[in-house]
């Protein structure tokens, strides 16, 4: 059976990469969390005090890029591949909010995009992958013979975010959430560079009212018959 590249872009906290490691796993395809490599761009930044509240030391930034290795390590224990930064795991301390609050600033600068995109095409270049983020069917794969574009509202986006990080401890307050839901939404789709927008050839998934099962479904289906029509 022939195998496609699945691209799925979309709005922050729309589920992409649970729905993108659902994919992968059902089809034995390669998955690839392109939101995880911006986090831990984002994080090198923070470590080395490139960014703040106030600040963003872009010119260091850029020139530290050459020194930042990023990978994908697969855990047989949970069964996907977690973020490495410079051969160091970082899959817990990118998913934090403070991480979630500078993400957008980051990813909008075009020589942190430009470095990125070249890898994640090298990473699927033999198809046979998934790969989700907000520039993947209009950028990095604009062949890709599946372009899903997930989007919900901005409250059930928050809502969800809230209960992610509630179960895993942060102290975090919903009105924190959302405006860091809505102040992404703003970064990512005003950027200058590879703003997130729907391609023409995409299918938009509004999941607000959709379970995981119920979004795996609808998409597996359309995945199939793309794979059947080879």
């Amino acid at each position: 059976m022939k195998k496609i590249t699945i691209a799925i872009d979309g709005f922050s906290s729309t589920g992409k990469s649970t729905l993108a490691k659902q994919l992968a796993k059902h089809l034995g395809y390669v998955y690839v969390d392109t939101g995880a490599m911006y986090r831990a761009v984002t994080l090198f930044a923070m470590q080395n005090n490139y960014i703040g509240a106030d600040f963003l030391d872009k010119e260091k930034l850029v020139k530290s890029l050459p020194s930042i290795k990023l990978s994908f390590k697969f855990n047989p224990e949970l069964g996907f591949a977690e973020m490495y930064l410079n051969d160091v795991n970082v899959e817990t301390e990118i998913r934090t909010l403070e991480v979630s609050n500078f993400v957008s600033t980051i990813a909008a600068i075009s020589e942190v995009r430009s470095k990125l995109v070249e890898q994640q095409q090298e990473m699927g270049k033999e198809k046979g992958v998934v790969m989700d983020g907000r520039d993947i069917g209009t950028v990095v794969f604009p062949n890709a013979e599946l372009k899903i574009f997930m989007t919900a509202g901005a409250d059930t986006r928050a809502q969800r975010r809230f209960d992610e990080l509630q179960a895993k401890g942060d102290s975090v307050s919903y009105e924190e959430v959302l405006k860091n839901v809505v102040d992404r939404d703003y970064v990512d789709t005003h950027r200058d560079d590879s703003p997130l927008v729907m391609a023409d050839d995409a299918i938009e998934v509004d999941n607000s009212y959709l379970n995981r099962k119920e979004q795996f479904d609808v998409v597996l289906e359309l995945a199939n018959e793309v794979i059947n029509t080879l």
